[in-house]
């Protein structure tokens, strides 16, 4: 066995089942070797960057580590984005790269870039391997860092490394994963303290209590506590929670907001929530956190509690005492959760802007008739399974996702929310459909995204991966329309000149239309879903709608009022 095969080998017997990239010299030993494992199957991606994300995505949904691969110079620098989404996600990725032959490696030769370097700030593990003699406990290390720290590993082979041969017993072992853990007793009785005595407490929560929802929910009742949920932590804990008041940030709510604001005691559960300006002052904090780092880098935290959500509540739980607080607090964010849910959920009708009230309005942010897009994502929530898994570009297709998309059932949720990066919803949609071609996978892209990455929706085609990629096509970069806006700037520079996105896609091979009617967008939604094919809705959405922050400040209106200003007067 040569080295490219006992990686590609090791993988297959790890559980990995998909690799990602694009094929080229130095790696042709370790395509090669894919090609002759059943176990495996080789997506071709059209640029590396989707190669990345789809592994990425992998990674999130399965916990197991992704896998994708660059070949010397360009086609490893092509990967970086992508594999810093999967550092900022947190989530263990092998990005296998090529190098020159290591007798040229320090010759400035054809390509040649110092991949250690390259790759130092968005890795765990980097390493180029000069010898075959260092595999496979090379390979070893790089996975099992990977695991241990939650990030990505590179793993750099020169040209002439692949075929080298390996002993017969040379066979990768790594390492489990480490078993989750409280915090000490110490912290939890601290901590349980400050609860027993607290009138009103808020949950913050996270990713990190994602899997922990039977605990997550039975705090919040002892403790009669409203519950902000993070983006990511919609998937597993919005369904069927009475205690969830929605997210917080420009795309949360007022509701949110005020129950953050009228706390007493904020609990931080699994979260690493980024907004400082979102999170109350004055408040005491608590922090629950398997990663130590995380604990006070966003607000000032009295108690901290350094373990994972599960076994932690586990044993908080019985110390807290069995009468609850009053409710007041909950009630009082609830019910305006409640109001403030029910007024945007006008917004969805189709008929909306055909009514008295909708007719006024629209003479202000609809004047051209356009489909509203939270008519799109309600007709997505009521149409896509319960088991569907949802990706979003960056901006505002995540705006729409957050308010009208309930994560019911085991509905799973993707997007770059940490990273922040444009491009990212259509990839990571590859990389969820190549999981399980049965399951329904939805993209919910902006045309700024989608244009970006475009020639990746042939793979969905060349591949038989049947997701359905829905496009907010209006025609901008809207969440910059709207900073710039606010700002008291007219709008400058985020205007986009579309082609037919549709006709484009059809081109490709999907199941591709174009909807600018509000009364076709359910009907044509249910037909690609239904396609079982790749599929394509283009659908022209209006872009004038603005998300209100919850806590709008005076100088974001006056901001905004200026800007419509010097837009009406350089457009006359």
């Amino acid at each position: 066995m040569n080295v490219a095969e006992n990686l590609v080998t090791a993988l297959a017997d790890h559980g990995v089942t998909t690799v990602w990239g694009v094929v080229g010299d130095a790696l042709n030993p370790v395509t090669d070797a894919i090609r002759r494992e059943d176990r495996i199957e080789w997506i071709g991606v059209r640029h590396e960057e989707a190669a990345a994300f789809a592994a990425g995505a992998q990674a999130q949904l399965t916990g197991t580590i992704g896998v994708c691969m660059g070949t010397v110079g360009p086609g490893s620098i092509h990967l970086l984005n992508g594999l810093y989404d999967a550092k900022k996600s947190h989530v263990p990725v092998l990005a296998v790269c090529g190098q020159v032959p290591t007798e040229e490696m320090g010759s400035e030769f054809f390509q040649e870039v110092n991949n250690d370097v390259l790759f130092s700030d968005v890795s765990v593990f980097t390493h180029t391997v000069t010898s075959a003699a260092q595999m496979p406990q090379i390979l070893e290390q790089a996975v099992n860092t990977a695991y241990a720290q939650q990030g990505v590993a590179v793993l750099t082979l020169p040209g002439d490394i692949g075929d080298s041969k390996l002993p017969d017993d040379a066979a990768p072992r790594f390492a489990p994963p480490p078993a989750e853990a409280a915090a000490p007793v110490s912290q939890i009785q601290e901590a349980a303290a400050v609860l027993a005595d607290a009138d009103a407490v808020t949950l913050l929560v996270g990713r990190g209590a994602r899997e922990s929802r039977r605990q997550v929910l039975d705090l919040a009742e002892r403790l009669q506590a409203p519950m902000v949920l993070t983006l990511k932590a919609k998937g597993g804990l919005e369904h069927d929670n009475p205690y969830a008041v929605g997210q917080s940030g420009l795309i949360g709510n007022p509701a949110a907001a005020k129950a953050l604001d009228d706390c007493d005691v904020l609990f931080l559960v699994g979260t690493d929530f980024p907004y400082r300006e979102w999170l109350p002052k004055g408040k005491t904090v608590i922090q629950l956190d398997a990663r130590a780092e995380h604990i006070g880098r966003r607000i000032n935290v009295e108690h901290a509690l350094v373990g994972h959500v599960g076994p932690t509540l586990g044993a908080l739980l019985p110390q807290l005492p069995e009468k609850r607080p009053s409710g007041r607090h909950l009630d009082k964010a609830t019910k305006a959760y409640a109001t403030w849910h029910e007024a945007q959920q006008r917004l969805t009708d189709p008929d909306h802007d055909k009514k008295l009230l909708g007719r006024l309005r629209s003479l202000g942010d609809n004047p051209d008739k356009l489909i509203r897009p939270e008519i799109v994502a309600k007709a997505l929530n009521d149409h896509a399974d319960p088991d569907a898994i949802f990706t979003s570009d960056t901006g505002m297709s995540t705006v729409w996702l957050s308010r009208f998309i309930e994560f019911s059932g085991t509905r799973r949720l993707l997007g770059s929310y940490n990273l922040g990066s444009m491009a990212n919803a259509m990839p990571q949609a590859l990389g969820a459909q190549a999981l399980d071609r049965s399951r329904q996978v939805i993209a919910c892209c902006g045309d700024g995204g989608l244009m970006m990455l475009l020639g990746d929706l042939r793979t969905a085609v060349t591949y038989d991966l049947p997701a359905t990629f829905v496009v907010f096509d209006n025609g901008r970069l809207g969440m910059v329309k709207l900073e710039q806006e606010q700002g008291g700037l007219p709008e400058f520079g985020t205007e986009l000149d579309n082609p037919d996105i549709a006709a484009v896609a059809a081109a490709m091979g999907l199941d591709a239309v174009r909807v600018t009617d509000p009364d076709e967008v359910a009907p044509a939604l249910q037909r690609a879903l239904a396609s079982g094919r790749p599929a394509l809705l283009d659908i022209v959405t209006n872009p004038d709608e603005v998300s209100i922050p919850p806590k709008p400040k005076v100088a974001q209106a006056w901001g905004f009022a200026i800007a419509k200003s010097k837009e009406t007067i350089e457009s006359a």
